[in-house]
């Protein structure tokens, strides 16, 4: 599925504008996006979800289409600045976008500086009819780490539970979709129950469990293919299995005949499967940290649940949350600068983030029956599911708290899953 890309333009290498995203209150930037030149229907199209991708990171302000001044004829000529800046059009996105001689969608684009009256960036992809989005998302990840200075996260998916039915008799299917919503896939059948799914760094494979058998099994899809291998199949529960930053290793909580939970690693490989912890305790929902040196999970071996973080060798347990409430499923950043996780306290379910130590714990989303927090590749924005209406959805969440986004499912959907940026 991989794009051609090639570079047409990159001017300068710094520009007047630009976003300071590290600051705590930050102003979405005014920025003007015109529909793409040629390709009928398909250069708007381009353009406008482009501009969807950019307003919903909260860090931009598409300016209505109808406030342009200048029309864009040649994207590729200079624009008339000034008819940007009394718009207060601080960036200007034009493009183009055609159908090569073997049937290729060609799509550039260049990006301005409308107060500096220069080019920032400019460059071209090429790519099939049913990658059309992708081209967008593309783009659109250009634009936003350009004027950030950090990795975009649009061309990307999220793998989810489909809900669907009664109440009583919710039918559940694994399922895919870009992470705006669109393109939704769906990857099981529902005759079984799917629960947690994840994301195997190498981008195409995901691993989860599921009771077809009656077991709780563990199993690796190739997500292209529909190839599917099981892991292991576990008696008693398995809980939460997840990926090591390689891909080599799951880790998972495993419920043994003692009626403990306690923790595993298992080499995909050999299959041999490692205790990494040992304790009278329920210690769950393990997440590696990104270098793959540290574990973070829940214990209640203190009395109620909280968050400990140890050696991926299991060694040096230590407790690092101690505020009021239950807390779980915490999940190491990709940045690897912060844990996110689900807490319950005073009848009500927050979605938050501490550092790796536990101090600076923030809570980004108070709400009724919220949990499952998964980050985007660049560690800016979480996506976790909220009952309401009789079911779950989806939502995301950037990490001030203050830019929150329903995501569009047909049905109810619970238990996201985030993946890398596709290559």
């Amino acid at each position: 599925m991989a794009l051609g890309m090639t570079v047409a333009v990159t001017l300068p290498a710094r520009a007047l504008v630009e976003l300071n995203v590290n600051k705590g209150n930050v102003e979405p930037l005014p920025i003007a996006i015109t529909d793409f030149q040629g390709g009928d229907a398909l250069g708007a199209e381009i353009s406008g979800i482009v501009s969807a991708d950019l307003k919903r990171s909260g860090l931009f302000a598409p300016i209505d289409k109808s406030a342009f001044i200048e029309k864009i004829s040649n994207p590729d000529a200079t624009p008339r600045f000034e008819d940007w800046k009394v718009i207060n059009a601080q960036a200007l996105v034009t493009g183009s976008v055609g159908k090569e001689a073997d049937g290729r969608i060609r799509a550039q684009y260049r990006l301005w500086d409308t107060f500096a009256g220069q080019q920032m960036s400019g460059e071209q992809f090429f790519a099939n009819d049913a990658n059309t989005r992708r081209v967008a998302h593309i783009i659109a990840d250009a634009i936003y780490e350009r004027l950030t200075g950090e990795k975009g996260y649009f061309d990307t998916r999220v793998v989810f539970i489909d809900e669907s039915g009664a109440k009583n008799a919710r039918k559940k299917r694994l399922a895919i979709m870009d992470q705006d919503g669109a393109n939704v896939r769906y990857l099981s059948n529902g005759k079984s129950i799917v629960l947690t799914p994840r994301f195997s760094p190498n981008r195409q494979e995901i691993t989860y469990m599921s009771y077809e058998s009656g077991q709780p099994r563990v199993y690796l899809l190739q997500i292209e293919t529909g190839q599917r291998e099981l892991v292991g199949n576990f008696p008693g529960m398995t809980f939460a299995p997840r990926f090591s930053p390689d891909g080599q290793k799951v880790i998972m909580s495993l419920l043994r005949d003692d009626g403990n939970s306690n923790i595993f690693a298992m080499d995909l490989r050999s299959r041999s499967t490692t205790r990494l912890t040992n304790s009278t305790a329920i210690d769950t929902s393990p997440s590696y940290s990104p270098d793959g040196s540290k574990v973070v999970f829940t214990s209640d071996r203190g009395g109620r649940a909280q968050i400990y973080v140890m050696g991926a060798d299991g060694s040096g347990q230590t407790r690092i949350s101690f505020g009021d409430g239950v807390y779980s499923t915490p999940v190491w950043s990709p940045r690897g600068d912060l844990i996110a996780f689900t807490k319950q306290t005073g009848g009500e379910f927050q979605i938050g983030v501490m550092r790796t130590d536990g101090s600076g714990e923030r809570i980004l989303s108070t709400g009724f029956q919220q949990e499952g927090p998964t980050w985007a590749p660049n560690g800016r924005v979480l996506m976790f599911f909220r009952d309401s209406n009789g079911g779950p959805k989806l939502v995301s969440i950037d990490l001030t708290g203050r830019n929150e986004q329903s995501i569009p499912t047909a049905n109810f959907a619970s238990d996201p899953a985030w993946s890398p940026l596709l290559e």
